[in-house]
């Protein structure tokens, strides 16, 4: 770029909206440049009636990855009689996580290379397609096939759409719309086993994945005829395949590792050990490979800093303890409270809902104060203190579901603060890489957890139960409650320990101002 060209942008940058030009500031002067980037200005505002309709289709579009994470579970045993295979059942679940944790940071770079309408059509086609190939599979491994490729735009959906949010919503303003993705993700969770249970029993178990070809064709027709009209952040840049495909090999063989260790292979045996060392290997590669590429897939200075690394570790630790208590929970409430499935079911209600009111608040406070970090530090800390009282008391139902509701608030305002402090820390045409990068980091903390807290209640009780959400049927392993709680001290101790390091991480993290307007000012807008 030659001095007259960045003279030029300078003056151009000086007559741009003052959020606009902030963010062009920010930029390095190659993306500045006009042969290689689209402009950054929008062709024409969006109006508050467009930016809330492509809101509902983004909320429609993340309903469907969510509600399929888990409509599936409850319809395993229909699926297995069908097929004359219950053997294999677990990869009909396991085949949609590993696809869509390990492209999750691909769909976030592409997006910021060949932008976001591109890349929402491709994860919905790929999305719809895997879902009619799961409902037409004359057999599980098709099955188990068409669950990966379904995972694959499922993995897609949740970064792109978290990105396009932040192309229409100015970060001041995007706390308030994260918290209501947050409670879309928790609802898709609760209603998923009750849906999936309800079409087994009463219609065709194919009916969990024919109902995703009109919700899938409902949120594209209201999203992409708008999609014209948001802002243009992307830079179309080169391709670093080989570091993508280094990436999501890693991310498959370390779930593999998780999913399979201490439950078909010792932790310890040979085959488990190789495939950690596989993952590492290849995680290594990777880093190798993007210092010194050119334009690695990842760029690894995005990682670093004093944002992103601490955003993105208090985000997975809250997310992995969320997720590691749901699914052990219910083998405690039936052991230790003789809770039936259903009822198991229903008591995980507080965990999840909660949690969503937890991320309202903090949206609604990151709209109107300057320190908006402080919401999260409190929220943090005080789960950390509720998981506490989890670990040394011994309560009745009422009490424990109290608490346990108690500490779902605290964890549930990190998810709008870490999101949009991570967002916040990059520069537009980056939004998409560190979104996607976000969502594995989570995913990858999730998977993880779960095993974790497996493992400490496998060595705590000494006991061959279904761990890690295999199915329990109540009163199957004769489990004391008095040992059920000793043992479920230390997995309210492990969950007490990663929010306080969630706690630490937030404390830690640089706390940038927001662009965007004030809420008196959204008033006056809105008048």
């Amino acid at each position: 770029m030659n001095k007259f060209e960045r003279q030029s942008s300078s003056a151009d940058i000086q007559t741009l909206p003052d959020d606009i030009a902030e963010e062009l500031s920010r930029l390095p002067s190659e993306v500045l440049s006009v042969d290689d980037a689209p402009s950054l200005a929008p062709p024409a505002p969006l109006s508050q009636d467009e930016v809330r309709t492509i809101v509902i289709s983004l909320m429609l579009t993340m309903f469907l990855a969510a509600l399929d994470q888990t409509i599936v579970a409850t319809a395993l045993p229909t699926i297995g009689r069908q097929f004359h295979d219950v053997s294999n059942l677990s990869w009909v679940i396991t085949a949609y996580l590993l696809a869509s944790t390990a492209v999750a940071p691909v769909f976030g770079s592409l997006s910021d290379i060949y932008g976001r309408r591109v890349m929402i059509i491709i994860s919905l086609s790929l999305f719809v397609a895997g879902s009619v190939l799961c409902a037409i599979a004359p057999n599980l491994p098709m099955l188990i096939l068409a669950r990966g490729l379904q995972g694959l735009g499922g993995g897609g959906i949740m970064p792109v759409v978290q990105t396009v949010i932040s192309d229409v919503v100015s970060p001041r303003e995007r706390g308030q719309y994260q918290a209501y993705f947050s409670s879309v993700w928790m609802v898709g969770g609760i209603l998923g086993p009750v849906i999936g249970g309800v079409f087994a029993e009463h219609l065709h178990w194919s009916m969990i994945f024919w109902i995703n070809v009109p919700l899938a064709a409902a949120a594209i027709a209201l999203l992409l005829p708008r999609m014209k009209k948001i802002p243009v952040f992307h830079r179309k840049r080169k391709v670093d395949w080989l570091g993508g495909v280094l990436l999501m090999a890693s991310a498959v063989v370390f779930m593999l590792v998780l999913t399979w260790g201490g439950t078909r292979f010792p932790w310890l045996s040979p085959t488990v050990l190789a495939m950690v060392g596989g993952a590492v290997a290849l995680a290594v590669t990777f880093v190798w490979h993007a210092r010194r590429a050119d334009e690695p897939f990842l760029p690894l200075p995005l990682l670093g800093g004093s944002v992103a690394p601490f955003g993105l570790a208090a985000g997975g630790c809250a997310l992995g303890a969320i997720t590691g208590l749901t699914v052990q929970l219910p083998l405690y409430y039936e052991a230790v409270y003789h809770l039936s499935a259903s009822e198991a079911g229903l008591a995980l209600i507080p965990l999840a809902a909660v949690s969503t009111i937890g991320a309202a608040v903090a949206g609604r406070t990151m709209a109107r104060a300057k320190h908006y970090k402080r919401v999260a530090i409190v929220g943090t800390s005080w789960a950390a203190l509720c998981g506490l009282g989890l670990t040394l008391t011994t309560l009745p139902l009422w009490a424990l579901l109290t608490l346990m509701a108690a500490f779902a608030l605290g964890l549930g305002t990190t998810f709008p603060v870490c999101v949009v402090s991570v967002q916040n820390s990059v520069s537009r045409p980056q939004v998409g890489t560190i979104t996607g990068a976000l969502n594995f980091f989570r995913s990858l903390m999730s998977s993880f957890t779960v095993a974790a807290f497996a493992a400490i209640l496998l060595i705590a009780l000494g006991a061959d139960i279904p761990l890690a959400g295999e199915h329990h049927v109540a009163g199957s392993v004769a489990i004391a409650a008095d040992d059920m709680r000793h043992a479920f001290r230390y997995v309210f101790g492990a969950a007490t320990a990663l929010m306080t390091g969630a706690a630490l991480c937030l404390i830690m993290m640089e706390e940038r101002p927001l662009a965007g307007p004030t809420v008196v000012q959204q008033v006056e807008m809105a008048e």
